[in-house]
């Protein structure tokens, strides 16, 4: 089954339908072969080549995976790079404080000196991509399932090992359909990141949450950076000494502006897609694990919310985190309107019925495709309880409080610390008190004990009592919120910054083992243990048995669309979408336009909102219509939307026109359009760009780093 699948993932590309030309986040190298006429009857007018090329310098060189989760793409010979404010945020937000509130005020290094160094910052460029299912899946045919893993683990550490040429590349194989087939990425990376420059918060992340995922939107989501390297212009630890790194190729810049129907192309690293989910797992996404999250960071966010809105030093504190957290959470909230709305499990489910017939319908797939369909209605019905579970801890106990945060990191050091050498264990004393500074300049007591409370009441009153710990379900059951804040939260030493770190002053298994009595930590421990025994478990085994169930049902699906264009789901590697500039109807008798003017940002001000409080050097840039050449006719265009097929990880991804120019920057997507990670709706689901030139205008009228524009190329 594996070797006859693995032919038809090629076959299944050689046609292009016209019905799904917006649909897709496709593999740069496979361009040439399935993409690039359609492209170029839309209005590209540049080669596949022209974008990938191995031989030659292409766009794939000026394209970055920015930090762990965005793309940045390079802008000039001087390894200048741009990508999303909210790219930069975690980055801008340690570097600010009350006395320089870089959030607030913006940031914009007068001259290289200037620029800020961030420590663990990387950018990764990719060297090259190779399908080596061959390689990978070599030895497997006839195996039977239970050694598959072994055999392709094996194959796997051979062809990373020799990609790597000793350490000077970080090299990954991923699977794609599934596992159906293999990628080989090798990337370069750089880890001299230095922050160059910031717009204030209030036009980087203009309209807060109220506007995140909403169009029309109004946010100059920008910011930038630069890459250094060695002298040698390789990747190289942060020095004084490191010099601008220069790129094979930076993106020249257009102003000419973008028009409806334009063709879009969109550049990056999009995270996760599961286009191939069956019927029960959207019901379990709609019914249950989005709303339960939801509930859970609703709650955190609230109490979040209201002592930032007090504090100007918690909002600095907590920026990053409400926004991490709050991202997700209206995510969710619109991916569940629009598979409701796309009545999405009668649609799986019609998907379901014509896979049956067509498995039916012969014999040997009837053989190698008949019990996929049972299997997943047995396999979810299994996971239910287990998910819900599994949300509730890893929202809660995994990332939901600060105090339990901390308490993680010393609960990992000391249940390995007898085993660690005596010059190791100096290496971990400087990086736990590191590790300390950092966590309690961005926490706030008072804000945590809240949350503290609040979501572990939660926990007990929503999970069923085999799911917890007995000793946790006595202690929720018998305290007050006020008696669980004085005897466990307040006398817990992970709760004060003096008194943690004489704790751990040169560290020891004594110290440890003192540690591990906390209250606090006493109560993270017992539902970790509890969780690691009574819910992971089962949860993995049930989640690998429906993986291994994917892996067949896509190899079906595979072969019955023998002749159909077919998309690898996402899995952050570098991948090409293209549309065009257009706006939609977001509901019955309302039309969106596809761009948004500074005109909106001025309707929208209001200086008693943090997020909508235009910094007056805008309003006068606005007053005086002096938008310099980045402005056309008296106007001041901000965003625009297009018909790409996005995702997270897209974010800061660069947005081409048909020359191959930079016209804007990836930021967002319509709310409407949110669950196109699942199931994508061609008449709803946009992106939203920042246009360039509201870019380049706050760079240069109202940040005055003018400098900054003379390095970049802009026709």
């Amino acid at each position: 089954m594996i070797r006859k699948t693995g032919l038809l993932v090629g076959l299944v590309l050689l046609t292009f339908s016209a019905l799904f030309a917006k649909e897709g986040m496709w593999i740069p190298t496979l361009l040439d072969k399935y993409n690039i006429a359609e492209m170029q009857q839309m209005g590209f007018k540049l080669t596949a080549e022209d974008i990938y090329s191995v031989n030659k310098e292409s766009m794939k060189d000026a394209v970055v995976l920015f930090g762990t989760g965005c793309t940045g793409n390079l802008i000039s010979n001087d390894g200048l790079l741009i990508t999303n404010h909210h790219c930069g945020f975690d980055a801008i937000q340690k570097h600010s404080s009350l006395e320089n509130d870089y959030l607030t005020d913006g940031f914009w290094a007068k001259n290289r000196k200037e620029e800020l160094p961030n420590s663990g910052l990387s950018v990764r460029f990719l060297d090259r991509m190779e399908d080596v299912s061959h390689s990978v899946l070599a030895g497997t045919e006839g195996k039977p399932k239970d050694s598959l893993s072994v055999i392709i683990t094996r194959n796997t550490k051979k062809i990373t090992a020799e990609a790597s040429q000793k350490g000077k590349f970080d090299v990954l194989v991923k699977p794609l359909f599934y596992g159906n087939q293999y990628f080989l990425y090798v990337y370069e990376v750089f880890e001299d990141v230095r922050l160059v420059g910031a717009p204030p918060t209030s036009i980087g992340k203009f309209g807060g949450d109220t506007d995140n995922w909403m169009w029309p939107r109004h946010t100059g989501d920008f910011s930038m950076f630069r890459v250094y390297a060695g002298k040698d212009n390789l990747p190289a630890k942060y020095s004084v000494d490191n010099v601008p790194f220069k790129p094979k190729k930076f993106f020249k810049i257009s102003l000419k502006g973008v028009q409806p129907e334009d063709f879009a192309l969109v550049f990056g690293f999009p995270g996760t897609t599961q286009q191939f989910l069956p019927s029960q797992a959207i019901r379990q996404i709609m019914e249950q694990g989005d709303p339960d999250k939801i509930k859970i960071r609703g709650i955190k966010l609230s109490l979040l919310a209201s002592d930032m809105d007090k504090d100007p030093k918690i909002r600095i504190q907590y920026a990053a985190k409400y926004q991490t957290a709050g991202n997700a959470w209206k995510k969710w909230q619109g991916e569940v309107k629009g598979l409701k709305r796309l009545n999405a499990v009668a649609v799986k489910q019609a998907e379901e019925i014509e896979f049956k017939n067509w498995t039916d319908a012969n014999p040997e797939r009837k053989n190698l495709y008949g019990e996929v369909l049972p299997t997943f209605e047995k396999l979810y019905s299994q996971l239910e309880p287990f998910t819900k579970a599994n949300d509730y801890y890893t929202e809660i106990v995994g990332r939901g409080t600060d105090i339990f945060s901390i308490i993680s990191f010393f609960e990992a050091i000391e249940a390995r610390w007898s085993g660690i050498s005596s010059e190791y264990q100096e290496l971990i004393q400087e990086a736990v008190k590191q590790k300390i500074e950092e966590h309690f300049k961005d926490y706030n007591r008072e804000t945590d004990e809240k949350i503290f409370d609040e979501l572990l009441r939660l926990y007990v009153n929503d999970i069923a009592p085999q799911y917890l710990p007995e000793d946790f379900r006595t202690l929720m059951g018998k305290t007050t919120s006020k008696e669980l804040i004085d005897k466990v939260y307040r006398k817990s030493v992970f709760s004060d910054h003096s008194n943690l770190m004489a704790s751990t002053f040169n560290l020891s298994e004594k110290k440890l083992k003192k540690l591990s009595s906390d209250p606090a930590f006493k109560i993270f421990r017992s539902l970790k243990k509890h969780y690691e025994m009574n819910v992971e478990p089962y949860f993995n085994t049930i989640q690998k048995q429906i993986d291994g169930n994917m892996k067949t049902y896509v190899a079906g699906i595979l072969e019955m669309s023998e002749g159909k264009p077919l998309w690898a789901d996402a899995n952050k590697t570098l991948r090409v979408a293209y549309g065009k500039v257009e706006g939609y109807e977001p509901m019955d008798g309302v039309f969106y336009d596809y761009f948004t003017t500074l005109e909106g940002i001025m309707q929208k001000d209001n200086p008693e909102i943090y997020d909508y409080n235009v910094p007056q050097t805008l309003r006068d840039l606005h007053g005086k219509k002096d938008y310099g050449r980045y402005g056309k006719d008296g106007t001041m265009n901000v965003c625009f939307a297009a018909s790409n097929h996005t995702t997270g990880g897209n974010s800061g991804s660069p947005v081409i026109n048909a020359e191959g120019k930079l016209i804007g920057l990836n930021f967002d997507r319509c709310w409407e359009g949110t669950m196109s990670d699942l199931m994508f709706d061609p008449e709803r689901c946009r992106n939203i760009a920042l246009d360039i030139r509201y870019a380049l205008f706050i760079t240069d009228k109202l940040a005055g780093a003018g400098y900054l524009i003379d390095e970049m190329e802009i026709e």
